[in-house]
Parts: structure tokens; sequence; C-alpha cells
């Protein structure tokens, strides 16, 4: 993958794909202690630990359509090439927790990408689930919370084009607010 957000993508169609109802999406990077910390919290069924005990493994997937899951083999891959972990955590019918840590200046950390892009493709695919992002530098925080959203707009579609536009300048917004300065891919 070329960049964080197509990594968090394809963990939220993980989460989504077991059947959560609300996804928590936490980026938090923290200049002091040169740490980058991604993680995604779903409601979903959760995994069996027989299963969990094997889900960086490639060849360990539930899915009936391909006998191969590549998801997180490559987010741990990318975290460890940073310096970083993944740790993966869930309990059946509770749901389940990917956390991926990476030094910040790594030189081998990959960027945070289009993450207003990202967020704009889910809600379109996904209209119905709970999306709630939190950017934090560990001074000021920017938060995201689809359902928030919903309420706003009252009778108008949140998939309606120009709101699915103003949620990915928004969130851009926010990650220019948050990480300006810190994770220098993102003001290019």
């Amino acid at each position: 993958m070329r960049d964080l957000s197509l990594h968090l993508m394809d963990i939220i169609q993980n989460a989504i794909t077991a059947k959560a109802s609300k996804i928590s999406i936490l980026i938090c990077a923290d200049r002091e202690s040169d740490l980058l910390e991604i993680a995604v919290k779903d409601n979903g069924i959760g995994m069996e630990s027989d299963f969990l005990k094997d889900v960086a493994n490639p060849f360990a997937t539930t899915r009936d359509t391909r006998r191969i899951g590549l998801g997180i083999p490559l987010f741990e891959a990318s975290a460890n090439r940073a310096s970083g972990e993944l740790k993966v955590t869930s309990k059946k019918f509770v749901g389940t927790e990917v956390k991926a840590n990476f030094k910040l200046s790594h030189i081998d950390r990959l960027p945070l990408g289009d993450l207003g892009q990202t967020m704009e493709g889910i809600i379109l695919a996904w209209p119905d689930i709970e999306y709630d992002l939190t950017l934090d530098n560990k001074n000021v925080r920017f938060n995201f919370n689809s359902t928030d959203i919903k309420k706003r707009l009252g009778e108008v579609p949140i998939t309606q084009f120009e709101v699915i536009k103003w949620i990915g300048e928004y969130v851009n917004d926010g990650v220019k607010t948050i990480f300006g300065g810190i994770l220098y891919e993102i003001l290019s």
C-alpha cells in the first residue's frame, strides 16, 4: 500500500464485513515521543481466539471468495518497517481493535495519504454505519462523527454529493490543523 489511509480503508472494510455498526478511528501523532499511533475499533462479531492467534498470517482468512487475506499482514509490515508494531485484540460478539504504531520520523513510515477521500469513500459505500474519527497531536483534538452530521443534516442524505465533498474537505482541514508541522507530507 502506498499510504496509511489505504491501510485504514482495508481495516474498516474488515470491520464492516464483521457486521460492525460503529467504527472508531484514532490517529495520534506525538512529536515528543516520536510516535504515530493508528487504532481502529469496531463493535462487530469479533474473532475466535484460535483465528486471532493467526490473524497476521496471509493464508488465514474468513473469506470464501479467496484463500488469502493480506490487509493485516501488510499493515503489520508497514508498521514494522517504520520501527513500529501492530496488535490485534478481539472478543467474540464484542468487537475487534487493530492498533498500529510507527516511529513518526522514520524514513520508511508511509505518508498519511488523503484521509478525507478515504472517509468520503467509506461513507458513500456504507452510509448506515457510525464512523467516529479522532485526530490528536497530544495538544489539540479534532473529531468527526457521522451520526452527529446526520442529525444536523435532517432530511438531507449524508451521501448527497455536496455533503460528501464537504466531509472530505472538513476531514482534510482537520488533518492540516492537527498534524500540520508533524506529518509534513499532508501539506503538499
